[in-house]
């Protein structure tokens, strides 16, 4: 099985590549920061192996976007509580938005590489069309409620990494501060119950825990 190996490097080389680069992003001030050649020699890789895998550096974000993602969106599409399709509306449409949020607190820096990725608008990406479907799809369902495409924006604007860099970066708000208020403005947005703060005390699966 000779040609087994060759995707078994690819695969290794891939990981390789993603680990550094989600480690160097982690680490820089900006994500601009970091170059292509800088995430090679950090893989063991050359620079070819990038390009050959990515297309470039817009690419290589958006597949380690993807690949942190990927564990949230399997919780949304197949999981239990309370993200799971089977968690009335209102509680699941909070805890949706409680783990974009810490999704982007926990990959602040890689959301943050995202947004600044490329020359158009993130609202193009492939991840926030699936996002705005699945939250807009899920107000559908709450009795009464009226607009959902265009609420589900506004709600997601609440989570955009650039806002939360800011509120946690250069407005100081915690964590549990920031979780506390997305819930209560969508909240009040959803109408129904008042929020408790955690969005229905719901913990995400974020792929990296709450810290």
């Amino acid at each position: 099985m000779p040609e087994r190996k060759p995707r078994a490097d690819a695969a290794r080389n891939r990981e390789a590549v993603l680990e550094a680069a989600d480690r160097l992003i982690a680490n820089r001030d900006r994500p601009a920061q970091v170059t292509m050649a800088d995430i090679a020699a950090a893989a063991g890789v050359g620079k070819g192996t990038l390009f050959r895998g990515f297309g470039d550096r817009t690419g290589l974000i958006h597949a380690l976007f993807e690949a942190r993602l990927e564990p949230v969106r399997q919780a949304v599409t197949e999981g239990p509580h309370p993200l799971g399709p089977a968690t009335p509306p209102r509680e699941r449409a909070l805890a949706l938005l409680d783990a974009l949020l810490c999704f982007k607190l926990d990959h602040r820096h890689l959301s943050l590489a995202l947004e600044e990725a490329g020359s158009d608008s993130p609202y193009g990406a492939a991840h926030y069309d699936w996002w705005h479907g699945t939250l807009s799809g899920v107000l559908e369902r709450l009795p009464g409620f009226t607009g959902s495409d265009f609420a589900a924006h506004a709600l997601l604007a609440a989570v955009r990494a650039d806002l939360v860099d800011h509120l946690t970066g250069r407005r100081n708000l915690s964590r549990e501060r920031l979780r506390a208020q997305l819930a209560d403005f969508a909240g009040r947005v959803l109408g129904g119950p008042a929020s408790d703060g955690t969005a229905d005390g719901a913990e995400p699966t974020s792929g990296t825990g709450n810290r």
